[in-house]
């Protein structure tokens, strides 16, 4: 995990590469996902955002959320080399119940999952939180720090989201590259100690 790019075009995969995993970044309308993706990703970053219309006001709750004119109808998509072996391919799932729908799709042949947060609308964590649960997606947790946002503790984060012991709590900003990165090997070291575990 020494490296984002690899040599040469980075539109093409090197050679070397022996692993392909899926990667779901989920989480509730306007926690970051297609920043994350944006900012993460080797390639242009596929997104499916439209504007957002006045038939969605009474439907998307814009209660805490500044600026946002866009949102993501169907899914985002971005590639990332960790290192010369392993690339990631992330998936953003769109935030709002009503395309629900299409987690089922996703989820398919999903290594694991990070769910970004947003420590001021944990409530709104909930049912996403509860989707990956129910598909079975060993995850992470990301807190995406906003600019002036609340600072919560490790601990009161665990206690208010009810984890597990084992499932890993980071700090991070998804518009930078660096924080954003750091969250995401995170969950592959989860994933991998998990796999590991499953093997002894």
């Amino acid at each position: 995990m020494d490296s984002r790019h690899v040599s040469g075009d980075a539109r093409h995969l090197h050679g070397n590469v022996q692993i392909a995993a899926k990667i779901l970044v989920v989480g509730h309308f306007a926690v970051g996902k297609t920043t994350f993706i944006g900012t993460l990703s080797e390639i242009p970053p596929l997104r499916t955002e439209e504007r957002m219309t006045q038939a969605a006001a009474g439907v998307d709750d814009l209660k805490g959320v500044k600026g946002k004119t866009t949102t993501t109808v169907a899914m985002d998509f971005g590639r990332l080399t960790l290192n010369d072996r392993l690339v990631l391919y992330l998936f953003g799932t769109p935030g709002q119940q009503r395309f629900v729908q299409v987690w089922e799709d996703m989820t398919r042949g999903a290594l694991g999952a990070l769910v970004l947060v947003d420590p001021e609308r944990l409530k709104e964590s909930f049912a996403v939180m509860d989707l990956v649960e129910k598909y079975g997606i060993p995850y992470a947790v990301a807190v995406n720090r906003f600019d002036g946002g609340e600072v919560r503790t490790e601990p009161e984060l665990r206690e208010a989201l009810d984890l597990l012991p084992e499932t890993p709590v980071i700090t991070c900003d998804a518009r930078d590259e660096k924080s954003s990165a750091k969250a995401l090997v995170s969950l592959v070291r989860y994933l991998q100690s998990r796999t590991r575990q499953e093997q002894q």
